[in-house]
């Protein structure tokens, strides 16, 4: 389980690199005005997609399913199930793009309520619609993926995202060396988004030729299809929680200048250490789980929970604690150049620090929803995203008012938690989460030791960085870079002194994910 969870790691952290590099130029060409606001809006909705279908949400409803169905009927129906899925998906979302570029204006108002009668509007409506054809593009591929990681097949929808930031970097440097004027460089990145979404399903079909794990191809909606998007639909849902909380904040903040901006670029920097554990962790931990509870083993369902859990934890909270002390050198050293200015890393900061907050409790959603998932049950994730849903909207709309962008982060925050909660409270009436021994040793000394560390960052930050205020950008760079290397260090020291990590054991299994 080490083995997969270290390469769908790998993968995703590459793919959120360069996420941070399309990310970066978007604020210097962009900035955080109007034009971005429009852009980031109708991005949100390319974001929402990946995280319903492409990053593990569509994957966690589909690999038990397909699994059960291998092991009580074989792997001819188990083939015939996934070609049903492949075509009715694949054609469900056609028709979806197709109606949402006729609906588009009443789709960004709801998004956006405060573009209502600006030019803001118009501009989000156009890059939406460029944006389209990913939708399309996404079903698929997100189906393919998630068939391969029932297999174990893991590298291959680790690695195959890249292409997908890639594509948008590549005419980002284009754009650069043109100088073009914000608002077309905008609908050239929109634009280049679908064309993305149709490489990475071209390398997906490529490298997994000759597999027939989805045939043949059909269109249908007969029982089994219907049951099967009856649990496949909340679980997507469920599974998008994190993005969809980030909706519901922009919805309060497009009545705010440049919040829409400064939310999306500092939930970036939560999406990194979520995207690493909280992918990693769903598509390695459903089939894992999966199998052990159709096989009745308990031990086995204990052990992946378990672990699962250690590496939720271990990687959450010192990321936490790290963005807080460092959000606004951070933001400053990724975003502040071009048209994005200093008010604009001051607000980015401010939100990333309440953000920040909710990156433990998401976290632990990812971890947690996968003991429902692998029951059949997606229903109570649903609920808990709903739950979180409407504490965020509420507490956005009157915290919003009151503090601003701050507000609006802390509910999103308060939103996230309340999910949490819920998903734990659920899942101990019912069947109870079991953690072994080990974990149960192990999780107190892995706060600890992130505690530790967030507190010496927390005090050598401002006194390492204040003396520098003035300083070249590379030394800037050097400096943050060695903040953050520091912590990392300092963090691995105290996990090997407190007995949670044996370096043999870390070595052992970065050998094992290379070999």
């Amino acid at each position: 389980m080490i083995r997969s969870f270290l390469t769908v790691s790998t993968g995703t952290l590459s793919s959120r690199l360069l996420g941070f590099a399309r990310d970066a130029m978007v604020a210097g060409l962009l900035g955080a005005g109007p034009v971005a606001d429009a852009f980031l809006v109708a991005f949100q909705l390319v974001n929402v997609v990946r995280r319903l279908l492409t990053e593990g949400a569509l994957n966690n409803a589909l690999v038990p399913i397909w699994l059960s169905v291998k092991e009580t009927k074989g792997q001819a129906a188990a083939s015939a199930f996934a070609g049903r899925v492949l075509g009715t998906i694949s054609t469900a979302l056609i028709a979806a793009t197709v109606l949402a570029g006729f609906a588009m204006p009443w789709i960004i108002t709801a998004l956006a309520p405060g573009f209502a009668g600006e030019a803001t509007l118009h501009l989000a409506v156009d890059d939406a619609r460029l944006m389209l054809p990913y939708l399309a593009f996404a079903g698929p591929a997100t189906v393919t993926m998630a068939l391969l990681n029932a297999q174990g097949r893991f590298a291959l929808t680790a690695f195959a995202p890249l292409l997908f930031n890639g594509a948008l970097i590549a005419v980002m440097i284009v754009l650069i060396f043109h100088r073009m004027d914000a608002p077309d460089a905008a609908l050239a990145i929109a634009a280049t988004v679908g064309v993305a979404g149709l490489l990475q399903l071209l390398i997906l079909i490529l490298r997994s030729r000759g597999s027939h794990f989805a045939a043949p191809l059909r269109v249908t909606f007969d029982s089994e299809m219907r049951g099967f998007l009856a649990k496949a639909i909340p679980g997507m849902v469920a599974g998008a929680g994190p993005q969809l909380l980030i909706v519901a904040g922009a919805i309060v903040a497009s009545s705010l200048p440049s919040a829409v901006s400064w939310l999306y670029f500092a939930n970036r920097l939560i999406e990194l250490p979520l995207g690493i554990v909280g992918v990693a962790v769903g598509a390695v931990l459903v089939p894992e789980l999966a199998r052990a509870v159709h096989a009745d083993d308990r031990n086995a369902t204990t052990h992946a929970q378990s672990r699962g859990l250690e590496l939720a934890v271990g990687l959450a909270l010192p990321a936490t604690l790290g963005l807080m002390a460092l959000s606004e050198p951070v933001v400053q050293l990724l975003f502040e150049h071009g048209a994005f200015r200093a008010a604009d890393t001051a607000g980015t900061a401010q939100a990333l620090m309440w953000l920040a907050l909710a990156l433990p409790a998401q976290v632990l959603i990812k971890a947690l929803s996968p003991a429902f998932f692998a029951r059949g049950d997606t229903v109570t994730p649903l609920w808990a995203t709903l739950k979180g849903l409407a504490v965020t909207v509420v507490l956005a709309i009157v915290l919003g008012r009151l503090f601003g962008v701050r507000g609006i982060a802390a509910a999103i925050a308060f939103g996230g938690w309340s999910s949490a909660l819920l998903l734990i409270r659920h899942g101990l009436t019912t069947f109870g989460f079991s953690i072994d021994l080990a974990a149960r040793s192990r999780l107190p000394r892995i706060v600890a030791a992130a505690l530790a560390m967030g507190g010496l960052l927390w005090l050598s930050a401002p006194l390492v960085l204040a003396s520098t205020a003035n300083a070249s950008a590379a030394l800037h760079l050097v400096l943050v870079a060695a903040l953050i290397a520091g912590g990392m260090a300092i963090y691995g020291l105290l996990l090997a002194l407190f007995g949670v990590i044996r370096w043999v054991d870390a070595i052992h299994a970065l050998r094992q994910t290379g070999a």
